[in-house]
């Protein structure tokens, strides 16, 4: 199950202006309020989730050497 990513209605707008200002300055293009609203859509339902596990793998990876630490100062 993919993880359910809630923004919001500020954060989204951001990000959609985020997407319109990068399609410009990069692309010399410009895409309107929908094309940038279903671009974010698509990358929040496809890419987010791989940086979210990641996030989540990195995590675990740190608390399990923490945890490991633990038992180092065990008498």
């Amino acid at each position: 199950m993919k993880p359910k990513f809630e923004l919001t209605k500020e954060k989204k707008a951001g990000m959609v202006e985020l997407l319109k200002r990068y399609f410009l300055e990069e692309r010399d293009e410009e895409i309107g309020d929908l094309a940038a609203m279903l671009m974010l859509e698509f990358i929040i339902e496809e890419i987010a989730p791989v940086f979210y596990n990641l996030g989540v793998e990195d995590s675990h990876a740190y608390i399990g050497d923490k945890l490991d630490d633990m038992f180092g100062i065990m008498k």
